[in-house]
């Protein structure tokens, strides 16, 4: 081999570092927060959906909204409706948690999450993976993901669903803190559910001519506002659906008493 094609070879090499980074700064910190963020998700919503004290007038959990078996509690029911009859005897929030988390688990953002937190698939920028190869989301179970903009319909009827009860429960209980702790909750929510990619997309994501489609680009712009803060948005309600829920919770406990619980 020629000197000058011995040059040429090198230059196509990328370049051999054989520490893990060379970044100086706690680059860790971010992906650890992220890890402890979402396992105690994890854990409280396990605990909640086997928890019985959802319910408590005018207050429903959101873990376990809306109710729809014969074995909710009439005033936990969506408009009294319980299609599911007497056979369906597990907790409500089986049955629910499901769509919202099926959203969560293919958001975009909480995929980049849970990547570097829990997979170290990188755990942070100019950090090298321990993996030792890449198939990005090309094969089964990755390939799943792409299934969000599905769930975004489910989460879209879910934040609706949320937002009514906050509203009854601010109706019938104004001066509760329960009422306004709901109400923020839902409003969270729907701000995360509306800023998600795949409602920027569908909004006016295929249009060429935005001056054709005024109403549609309007939509747009304020779902890009709500999309440019999609991150924080994830996290606020992440914690707001949490404490709402189980400030509901220990409510119907009687362990919060006081006069404007």
């Amino acid at each position: 081999m020629t000197q000058t094609t011995a040059e040429s070879a090198a230059r196509k090499q990328r370049a051999q570092i054989r520490v893990r980074t060379l970044r100086t700064d706690r680059w860790w910190l971010a992906p650890a927060f992220t890890f402890a963020g979402l396992l105690l998700f994890l854990i409280y919503g396990l605990w909640a959906i086997f928890d019985g004290s959802y319910f408590v007038d005018p207050y429903i959990a959101p873990f376990s909204s809306p109710c729809l078996a014969t074995s909710c509690p009439e005033g936990a029911r969506l408009f009294g409706l319980a299609p599911f009859g007497d056979w369906y005897t597990l907790p409500p929030g089986i049955l629910i948690l499901g769509l919202p988390g099926g959203f969560r688990l293919t958001c975009y953002y909480y995929r980049k999450a849970y990547y570097r937190s829990f997979w170290l698939s990188p755990p942070a920028c100019a950090v090298a993976e321990p993996h030792g190869k890449y198939t990005g989301e090309t094969r089964l179970p990755l390939i799943l993901q792409n299934i969000h903009r599905y769930f975004f319909y489910f989460a879209i009827i879910i934040g609706l669903i949320l937002t009514y009860d906050a509203v009854l429960a601010l109706v019938h209980k104004p001066a509760g803190l329960g009422s306004w702790i709901l109400l923020v909750n839902a409003a969270l929510i729907l701000c995360y559910t509306f800023g998600c990619h795949s409602c920027r997309h569908i909004t006016a994501g295929r249009l060429n001519h935005f001056s054709r489609h005024p109403l549609r680009y309007k939509a747009w712009t304020l779902v890009s506002k709500l999309n440019a803060r999609h991150q924080q948005f994830a996290w606020a309600s992440l914690f707001s659906v949490m404490i709402a829920d189980l400030y509901v919770r220990l409510v119907a406990k009687g362990v919060i008493n006081f006069p404007f619980a």
